[in-house]
C-alpha cells in the first residue's frame, strides 16, 4: 500500500495555469476522490501522479519517495481510464497478461494474478472474447482487472464510470467499494459526479479553478462546506443560495430574506457577514412544506416533483424567490398551492461576500 503526497504541485500549459500550489496527503488504504467541474485541472492533476503530465513545480511522493522524476513505469501505479484503452485484436486473458509479460512476470505468476482478478471481477466467462464482442460495463471490469494483476501501489481512476448507462453506473459503483474494502489499497478516483464522490470515497478533495476548495469526509463536506461553490456542488438537490441581509442579534446571526423573513440561527456572528452582503445556504430538506399560515415564510407551489419517498416542492416566496423544499412522499401539493414553508435555521449556512461559509457550532 501507498501513502501519497503532493507538496505545492503546480502545472501549466504555456501561458495557460490548470494546478495551482496544489498540496495534500493522502494515507495508505485511503480512498480519495477528486470532485469538481469539467476543467477545474482534477484529471490533469491525476495524471500528474501517473506521471502521464510532468509538473512545472513541487514534488510527488508515493510511499515517502519522490516519484516527479520517474516514468510512469516506475511509479508502481495502475491508471483505469475512461474510455478502457482496450487492445482490440487480443482476448481478454491477453489484454490481462500482455503488461505483465512485458515486465517478465513468469507465466504461472501470470495465470495467478488474473486467477485472483477474475474471481474479484466475476469476468470468466469472457476470457476468451475480445473487446469488440463485450458491453461497456465488461470492458470497464476488464479494465480494472487489468489494473488489479499488476498489483500496484495505487491505483488511479479518471472517469470510469462516465460512458455507463445509470443502472451500470450504480451496480459499478458498489463493485468499486466493494473491490476497496478487499484490496485496501489506495485508490484516486476523478469524477464530477457528486453522488459517486459521496458514495465511494473515505475523503473528498473539492477542486474548483485550478485549486482546492475543500478536503473532507462526505458528510463534513455536506454539513459544512467551506464555500459557496462547495455547498452548490455538493447535494442533490442543489442547496437553496439566498442573498441576504445578516445582522448580530445577540452574538448569533440572523439573517434576512429577501421577501422580509427573518431567520434567526445558531451560527456565531461575525462581522464579515455584514460586508457586502451575505448569502444564506439552505438544504432543501431543512425547508418543509407545512399548511399555509403555518412556519415562517409563506410561499406558492410552483413545480412538484413526486420521487416515492419524498417529494420535491419548488416554491416562490412573495418577492419571486424560489426555493427548492421537500415533503413527504404522498403530499397532495399541487402547483398554485399556497404553502407555508418550516426552515430549520439550526441548519442554516451563511456565506460571506468572499464565499466563506459560516456554519452552526462545533462539526
Amino acid at each position: 500500500m501507498a501513502g501519497v503526497e503532493l507538496s505545492g504541485v503546480s502545472k501549466r500549459f504555456g501561458d495557460v495555469s490548470v494546478i495551482d500550489n496544489v498540496s495534500l496527503e493522502i494515507a495508505q488504504g485511503e480512498f480519495v476522490v477528486f470532485l469538481g467541474p469539467s476543467g477545474c485541472g482534477k484529471s490533469t492533476l491525476l495524471r500528474l501522479v501517473a506521471g502521464l503530465e510532468q509538473l512545472d513545480e513541487g514534488a510527488i511522493l508515493i510511499d515517502g519517495n519522490r516519484v516527479d522524476n520517474l516514468p510512469p513505469g516506475k511509479r508502481d501505479v495502475a491508471m483505469v481510464f475512461q474510455h478502457y484503452a482496450l487492445y482490440p485484436h487480443m482476448t481478454v486473458r491477453d489484454n490481462l497478461a500482455f503488461g505483465l509479460r512485458n515486465t517478465g512476470v513468469s507465466e504461472d505468476e501470470i495465470g495467478g494474478r488474473i486467477a485472483t482478478a477474475v474471481e474479484k471481477l466475476e469476468i470468466g466467462d469472457f476470457l476468451q472474447r475480445r473487446p469488440g464482442q463485450l458491453s461497456g460495463g465488461q470492458k470497464q471490469r476488464v479494465a480494472i482487472a487489468r489494473a488489479i494483476v499488476k498489483q500496484p501501489k495505487l491505483f488511479l481512476f479518471d472517469e470510469p464510470l462516465s460512458n455507463l448507462d445509470a443502472a451500470l453506473r450504480a451496480r459499478t459503483r458498489i463493485e468499486l467499494a466493494q473491490l476497496h474494502q478487499q484490496l485496501r489499497t489506495t485508490m484516486i478516483f476523478v469524477t464530477h459526479d457528486q453522488v459517486e464522490a459521496m458514495t465511494l470515497a473515505d475523503r473528498i478533495v473539492v477542486i474548483n479553478e485550478r485549486r482546492i476548495e475543500q478536503i473532507g469526509t462526505p458528510m463534513e463536506v455536506y454539513r459544512r462546506p467551506a464555500t459557496s461553490f462547495v455547498a452548490s456542488f455538493v447535494g442533490t438537490p442543489k442547496i437553496n443560495l439566498v442573498p441576504v441581509t445578516a445582522a448580530n442579534a445577540g452574538g448569533l446571526a440572523a439573517a434576512r430574506m429577501p421577501d422580509g423573513t427573518l431567520l434567526e440561527t445558531t451560527i456565531p456572528w461575525d462581522e464579515a457577514l455584514a460586508r457586502d452582503g451575505a448569502t444564506l445556504g439552505l438544504r432543501p430538506e431543512n425547508v418543509r412544506i407545512t399548511g399555509a399560515t403555518q412556519g415562517q415564510a409563506p410561499a406558492t407551489a410552483r413545480v412538484v416533483e413526486r420521487l416515492g419517498e419524498r417529494t420535491i416542492v419548488y416554491a416562490a416566496l412573495a418577492d419571486g424567490t424560489l426555493l427548492t423544499t421537500e415533503d413527504r412522499g404522498d403530499s397532495t401539493v399541487q402547483p398554485g398551492d399556497e404553502v407555508g414553508l418550516a426552515i430549520d435555521g439550526n441548519a442554516a449556512h451563511l456565506f460571506a461576500a468572499d464565499g466563506t461559509g459560516h456554519h452552526a457550532g462545533a462539526a
